[in-house]
């Protein structure tokens, strides 16, 4: 089959694949979330946790539960790779070193999954079934459930209430992603991906020499890894290695799973909120730069001219998996920078300067197109919020969003929840670049060398994970700073946007006058879009301008 057909086939497969679970998964996830009653299962781990599952809390609480939940979790994670030597199927593992444990454990916590060692020779499998898998569903969970909180600032009026921490996250690895990852995890082994327990097995190769190979419970990590975009790779190829991502079907399969909760999450928000008008609003936007990306970084990578090798054969394949191909992997790279996902398939070090530099600006925007699992949608929202109160300051009239007024208290929180990243990515990279030995780390020269380290701060402050892998990050610095960059950048947004919600609930909703501002039409699609790229334009133009673009020009 022609390429350039089947990568056409493969994105339209991609697009109605994810129409088609729009509706089904969005009204699960919304019937989950506003349920009256519990599971016997979920009364179970009620009662074991001394949690009243009928109590709803105030937005301190709540946040309290966040902060609570993963600081415990990162301290029991850092104790299993810290003491793994003596743990079952540790495979002769030595214990991790300090600062890359806080590192590890602080990524996967955060949902981000930076990982600045090599899993097949670092990891047993105790530590990637227990520790590492673990924190896969449930930093997934966290997200889900500071965006059902956000909702419920919408959808309550005069309370102090935004729900249960510890009934959304129970529901939600119960209900949702548990079920979910059981029968996709089927779906992989059926389609070539490994799960045994298997060591390290000396396997002879067609030139006569010897390779070790190690298995492992691979398919049930790789498909929560995907589905509540995770990213973080069993295998230091992550899913360029055939084991977690063997053809180009399974490839296809996995770009699905860390689409589909994010651009579903939407209709559950039009459901709770009572107009499904206002979810098809926000998937169209989240569509619309989806599309975007997907076409500059594919076309760049096949008909880049910044590259003679590349030009000349037909595209950038340096650092792509043939069986996979350019159009593949553009379209996966596109895909899991716009979600919280630092799953890869190919080498994004290797993109030409634009294809690679999109995908750093994929991260800017907030991860948003469709973003994390929760995170992406509370990260809209945030963003509509400005929306609506930009378009009322052009017609000088008190902005409203779904009822709710839009005053300074709300405002503080939105640009709060906004200017937070950007601080932490461009803090980071400028302290980096200060730094001699810092400096030293970069494999790239030049712009090139820049880029590898704002993509390393844009990534774990965004909490991606992916990397220009050019950057030598395994050091004892960059493995500190870049875990409380990662910690700052998911847990500082999770604040702001609880205490938005707390203070949403409180209001009396007002009604719908002829100055309202509608926000369920295409005008608002657009005026949408517009602030977030004029948004993130404005704050990292400048730092990609020394960078990708830079590069590209030269």
């Amino acid at each position: 089959m022609n390429g350039t057909l089947a990568g056409w086939l493969q994105i339209l497969a991609l697009v109605a694949a994810l129409a088609l679970s729009y509706r089904p998964l969005g009204d699960h996830l919304a019937h989950v979330l506003t349920a009256p009653g519990h599971l016997r299962a979920e009364r179970l781990v009620y009662r074991l946790g001394g949690v009243d599952g009928d109590a709803d809390q105030r937005w301190p609480a709540y946040l309290r539960g966040v902060l609570a939940f993963s600081a415990v979790s990162v301290l029991f994670l850092y104790a299993f790779l810290r003491l793994q030597n003596h743990l079952l199927l540790s495979l002769g593992r030595e214990p991790m070193p300090a600062a890359q444990a806080f590192n590890t454990a602080a990524s996967f916590v955060t949902n981000t999954n930076w990982q600045s060692y090599s899993g097949e020779v670092a990891l047993g499998h105790l530590v990637q079934m227990a520790g590492l898998a673990v924190q896969n569903f449930a930093s997934a969970a966290v997200g889900i459930a500071v965006v059902a909180a956000l909702i419920r600032g919408f959808t309550r009026e005069k309370t102090d209430r935004v729900g249960n921490f510890w009934v959304d996250l129970t529901r939600i690895v119960l209900r949702v992603l548990l079920p979910l990852a059981f029968v996709f995890a089927i779906v992989l082994v059926a389609g070539g991906t490994i799960q045994n327990l298997h060591g390290v097995e000396s396997i002879p190769t067609l030139a006569g020499d010897h390779q070790n190979l190690t298995g492992g419970p691979v398919a049930s990590q790789e498909v929560i890894k995907e589905l509540g975009t995770n990213g973080g790779g069993f295998y230091n190829a992550n899913s360029a290695h055939p084991f977690e991502n063997p053809n180009p079907f399974i490839n296809w399969l996995e770009i699905y799973l860390l689409l589909v909760i994010s651009f579903s999450l939407p209709r559950t928000f039009g459901r709770m909120v009572g107009d499904d008008r206002q979810g098809y609003v926000i998937v169209a936007v989240m569509a619309l730069i989806w599309a975007a990306s997907v076409a500059i970084v594919t076309v760049n990578e096949l008909h880049s001219v910044s590259s003679q090798a590349g030009h000349a054969a037909g595209g950038m394949t340096e650092g792509k998996e043939q069986r996979i191909g350019v159009w593949g992997s553009a379209l996966f790279a596109a895909s899991t920078t716009l979600t919280s996902c630092g799953a890869v398939n190919s080498f994004h070090d290797s993109y030409s300067p634009f294809g690679g530099g999109m995908t750093i600006f994929n991260m800017m925007l907030g991860e948003i197109a469709p973003g994390g699992t929760g995170s992406g949608l509370y990260g809209i929202l945030v963003l509509a919020v400005v929306a609506v109160f930009v378009a009322g300051l052009m017609v000088g009239r008190t902005p409203e969003y779904l009822g709710k007024k839009l005053g300074g208290r709300e405002m503080k929180f939105a640009s709060l929840y906004i200017l937070t990243t950007p601080a932490v990515v461009l803090v980071g990279a400028g302290v980096a670049m200060a730094l001699p030995g810092e400096r030293a780390a970069m494999r790239g020269h030049g712009p090139h060398g820049f880029s590898e380290v704002l993509y390393g701060f844009t990534s774990v402050a965004n909490n991606n994970g992916s990397a220009f892998a050019g950057l030598g990050a395994n050091t004892q610095w960059y493995n500190t700073v870049l875990g409380l960059a990662m910690l700052l950048g998911r847990f500082l947004p999770m604040v702001f946007v609880l205490a938005l919600a707390g203070s949403l609930a409180r209001q009396q909703p007002v009604p719908v006058t002829a100055g309202t501002l509608p926000t369920h039409r295409p005008q608002f699609v657009g005026l949408l879009t517009g602030v977030v790229l004029i948004v993130v334009g404005l704050t990292y133009f400048p730092a990609l301008s020394l960078g990708p673009l830079a590069e590209g020009l030269h």
